[in-house]
């Protein structure tokens, strides 16, 4: 079996050129792994316009009740699918459609971030990121829906799961697509809990790297110490596939073989925020693990890390407000109110109150190591349980910290709570130990869902 992307350099995909599709193939093509789409194509067993076609075709059937995208770019996105299918395999990500986030700036669509102030945008530039996945082959398929500028007040996506329920957010549109089979891949933030939330309320895999690990240029900026590209997918792999076209680094693949990672049950010093199902879903988790060969032990964090989460906060509004300064002064009561006020908190924060928070979360960076032991990964709550009823985006609490920390986290779906609804756990490593984590995490994920 080929590997991904190592095609030789002029060989032509020469498969069935016939783009019509039937019902059929469009649902087993939908539900294929990026992984294994990508070698299906290699083999020039479909071709990348039958894949666009059929996740079009999903789209049309169930946007119109998700609410995920903001805009399709169906036109660009069959025209670059039929361009891949003349030609020779592009890069890791040949023909793998991926949704944008409505931050990221796509030069032939629309960027608006959520907001009715840039409604109709064209900065007719790619964010980093975007232009890395088009020069591995990717297809960027549509802008999908956030909230606000990223931040608090909710947006019209729905949960797959029970559309009365939120997706969470800000990274709504991405989370819930992924999830109702619109798209293999997508691109989410993370600056409190907008990517590992979201993952857990829609049941995907959802990856926050370490620190800027993915380049942020032409990704909108919120609070830039804490700002953190990474996405969402239905499996580990399939979004260490994404990061490594992006990266263009091998190194970031899951292997086929992983080995039974150490892990360090960590309750944080949040858990009495979680509910009693998620609670019994780390503990569930961990003994499963253990069962299946993976050496598990308790991890108490120190009590340095206690202040860590009023510290994110301060650093949060802080830079959030001065990040929109020109967005409250120009168009101040056409944002959000939510918003607005948040921003208007930011000078309440004393600047000696900032700088000792930034201070704070540099110190027990340094301590992770030792906090972490002979552990490869930790294993904690992605959230205090399902997704809410109603469209607040929910509680961040069992992120904030570990996006202030920097350190990467894989979400990964883990158990169904009382309403049905998925319960995820999030897979944390240490400072650039991004590889390890993400096959770490894969182990815990193929163990969990056995």
């Amino acid at each position: 079996m080929p590997e991904l992307g190592s095609c030789p350099p002029r060989r032509v995909l020469q498969c069935n050129r016939n783009p019509s599709i039937g019902k059929t193939l469009m649902t087993d093509l939908i539900r294929l792994s990026a992984i294994d789409i990508a070698k299906k194509m290699a083999q020039r067993e479909i071709t990348a316009e039958q894949y666009v076609r059929a996740l079009l075709a999903r789209i049309d059937e169930r946007d119109g009740s998700v609410r995920a995208f903001v805009h399709v770019g169906r036109e660009p996105a069959l025209a670059a699918a039929k361009a891949l299918d003349q030609g020779a395999v592009q890069g890791m990500l040949h023909g793998i459609p991926l949704g944008v986030k409505d931050i990221f700036e796509t030069y032939d669509m629309p960027t608006q971030g959520g907001s009715n102030v840039y409604k109709g945008l064209h900065t007719a530039l790619d964010a980093a990121c975007v232009a890395a996945t088009r020069r591995a082959g990717g297809i960027i398929l549509g802008k999908t829906v956030t909230t606000e500028l990223a931040t608090f007040p909710h947006n019209e996506t729905r949960n797959p799961h029970n559309l009365e329920h939120t997706p969470g957010g800000s990274s709504s549109g991405s989370a819930a697509a992924v999830a109702d089979f619109m798209l293999p891949l997508a691109t989410g933030t993370q600056t409190l809990g907008s990517t590992i939330r979201p993952g857990s309320f829609c049941g995907v895999v959802a990856y926050k790297p370490t620190y800027n690990l993915i380049p942020k240029k032409g990704v909108w900026n919120s609070a830039d110490s804490l700002d953190t590209v990474g996405g969402f997918a239905r499996s580990v792999p399939d979004i260490a596939l994404w990061v490594a076209g992006v990266m263009s680094y091998r190194g970031l693949l899951v292997p086929e073989s992983v080995p039974a990672p150490r892990i360090g049950l960590c309750k944080t010093h949040e858990w009495d925020n979680a509910t009693p199902e998620m609670q019994a879903c780390l503990m569930s988790a961990a003994a499963k693990l253990a069962k299946a060969g993976a050496v598990v032990k308790d991890v108490t964090l120190p009590d340095r890390f206690k202040g860590l989460l009023q510290a994110q906060i301060a650093v949060g509004v802080w830079e959030t407000g001065r990040s929109f300064a020109d967005e409250c002064h120009r168009f101040g009561e056409k944002l959000r109110p939510e918003l607005f006020e948040r921003c208007g908190h930011a000078y309440d924060v004393d600047p000696a109150v900032y700088h000792g928070a930034q201070a704070l979360g540099r110190e027990c960076r340094q301590m992770i190591p030792d906090a972490m032991g002979d552990c490869d990964v930790l294993l904690a709550p992605a959230a205090p349980g399902e997704a809410p009823k109603g469209m607040p985006t929910g509680n961040p609490i069992f992120n904030q910290v570990w996006t202030f920390l920097h350190t990467p986290c894989v979400g990964i779906p883990a158990g169904i709570g009382p309403q049905g609804l998925p319960l995820g756990l999030q897979v944390v490593g240490r400072l650039g130990d991004d590889a390890r984590t993400l096959a770490a995490a894969h182990w815990v994920h193929q163990r969990l869902a056995a």
